[in-house]
C-alpha cells in the first residue's frame, strides 16, 4: 500500500501546540511553525481506523495492560532494533520524560550528581535542576561538520562522583546516532565508575541507512542492570497527545522500585486511546513507518541542498530524529537578535538554540517532518532572508 505525506492537514483550531500558539510565541501568525517536535502528517490508517473504532464503542472505563500488548512491544523490538527483551522488563508510563522524573527520584538523591551531553533536549536540565540534583554537563564536539563525544571530558566528569548518566540517543537537537563503538566506551566506562544509565532512546525508530539504531541495553549483558531504556511510539508514528511510553528495566529489583515510585505520584494507569494507538502502531504501522522515513529522507535532503555552501548558515544533516540542527553563528547576531529576524524576517518559528544549553548559542533547531511543499516554504523563507541581511 502507498501513503501519500502531501496532504496538508489544518491543525489551526485544535489546541494544537504548534500551531494554535504560534502567535503568542512569535507575535504573527504569519509565522510558519517548524518548532515543536511533532508532524503534520496523519497517522496510519490502522492506527486511525482502531481508535475511530475505540471511541464508537462510546465507554472509557478503566483499561489495563495485558500479555498481548507486552508482546506486541516485545515484537516490535525485535523487529526494529533487533532486540530480545523479556516481557516482564516492561514498565508503561505516560511519557518519557515522566519515567526519567521517576528515575531520578527512584535512584538519586538530593545534591548527587548527574551528567548530561549539551547542546540536548531542555528537559533533562529541568529533571536534574527540578529535584536540586548537581548539574554535569559533557560538552559535544563539532569535527568535520559532525558532533563527536569528547570521551577524555567524558571519563573525567564519571570521576568526580557522577551517579546516573542521561543518555540521548538518537541525540536531540545534534541528530547523532551513536555508533556500536560510541556507545561501548559509554558503556565501559558508566560500568568502570558504577553509573547508572538514563537512556532516553525515543527516536529510536526514525533513523535513517546507513545508520543504525542500537539499544544500548544490548551492549554489556552485565551492565544491563544498570540501564533503564525509555522509548515510545510516540514520536515514531504521530501520537504524542495520546501519552503512552514504556521503559525497558532488566533488573527486577529496580524495575520494582522504580514502579514504586510511579505510584507514590498516582501514575499507574495508561491512557486507554495510547494503549489502541500502541497496539494498532506497533502491529499495522510497518510499511507505514518506512514510507515515512523515505519523505523524512526527502525533506532532508532538500534542506541541506539548498543552503549547501550558504556563507551564512550551516546545517548538520541528522543520522536520525526529523530535525536538523542549524548554525547561524556566522551572522554575528546575539541570541535574541537571530530570534527576531527569524520571526520577523524570514517569519519562520524554529526552537530557540539556547534553549538546549549554552552550546546551542547561535543555532536554532529546524522540524521538517511536514509535507515537502512546508519544508520547501520554510528553506525559501529563511534563504531570503539571509541573501537579502
Amino acid at each position: 500500500m502507498t501513503f501519500s505525506f502531501d496532504k496538508k492537514i489544518e491543525r489551526r483550531n485544535t489546541r494544537a501546540v504548534k500551531w494554535d500558539l504560534v502567535k503568542s510565541l512569535y507575535g504573527s501568525e504569519d509565522v510558519l511553525p517548524m518548532w515543536v517536535a511533532d508532524m503534520d502528517f496523519e497517522v496510519p490508517p490502522a492506527v486511525k481506523d482502531a481508535l475511530t473504532e475505540r471511541a464508537q464503542h462510546g465507554v472509557f472505563g478503566y483499561t489495563y495492560t495485558d500479555n498481548a500488548l507486552q508482546n506486541t512491544i516485545t515484537d516490535w523490538l525485535e523487529y526494529k532494533h533487533d532486540w530480545k527483551v523479556k516481557s516482564a522488563s516492561i514498565l508503561y508510563s505516560p511519557g518519557v520524560i515522566a519515567t526519567l522524573y521517576m528515575a531520578i527520584q527512584t535512584f538519586t538523591d538530593k545534591g548527587d550528581k548527574v551528567l548530561i551531553q549539551t547542546p540536548v533536549y531542555p528537559p533533562f536540565y529541568d529533571i536534574v535542576k527540578n529535584h536540586d540534583r548537581e548539574l554535569v554537563t559533557n560538552s559535544l564536539i563539532v569535527q568535520e561538520n559532525r558532533y563527536e563525544i569528547d570521551f577524555e571530558d567524558f571519563e573525567a566528569k564519571l570521576q568526580q562522583g557522577v551517579k546516573v548518566f542521561i543518555l540521548c540517543n538518537p541525540h536531540n537537537p545534534v541528530g547523532r546516532v551513536w555508533t556500536q563503538a560510541e556507545l561501548e566506551k559509554i558503556v565501559a566506562l558508566c560500568k568502570k565508575y558504577n553509573v547508572m544509565i538514563f537512556a532516553d532512546e525515543i527516536h529510536a525508530d526514525l533513523v535513517y541507512h546507513p545508520n543504525k539504531h542500537i539499544p544500548i541495553a544490548k551492549i554489556d549483558e552485565d551492565m544491563e542492570e544498570q540501564i533503564i531504556t525509555c522509548m515510545s511510539p510516540t514520536k515514531t508514528f504521530n501520537l504524542a497527545g495520546l501519552q503512552v511510553s514504556y521503559a525497558i528495566v532488566a533488573n527486577k529489583q529496580k524495575r520494582d522500585a522504580l514502579e514504586k515510585t510511579f505510584h507514590k505520584q498516582g501514575m499507574h494507569i495508561l491512557n486507554t486511546m495510547g494503549i489502541t494507538a500502541l497496539d494498532a502502531a506497533y502491529n499495522n504501522g510497518r510499511e507505514w513507518l518506512e514510507q515515512l522515513l523515505e519523505q523524512l529522507q526527502t525533506n532532508i535532503d532538500y534542506v541541506v541542498n539548498n543552503f549547501a555552501n550558504h556563507p551564512k548558515v550551516k546545517v548538520f544533516r541528522p543520522e536520525g530524529t526529523y530535525l536538523i540542527w542549524l548554525d547561524f553563528r556566522k551572522l554575528e547576531l546575539s541570541q535574541d537578535e537571530l530570534k527576531e529576524f527569524l520571526q520577523t524576517r524570514a517569519q519562520v518559528g524554529l526552537n530557540d538554540g539556547a534553549s538546549f544549553g549554552e552550546e546551542g548559542t547561535g543555532f536554532m533547531r529546524m522540524n521538517i517532518a511536514c509535507p515537502l511543499d512546508i519544508v520547501k516554504e520554510g528553506t525559501s523563507r529563511i534563504k531570503n532572508a539571509l541573501d537579502n541581511a
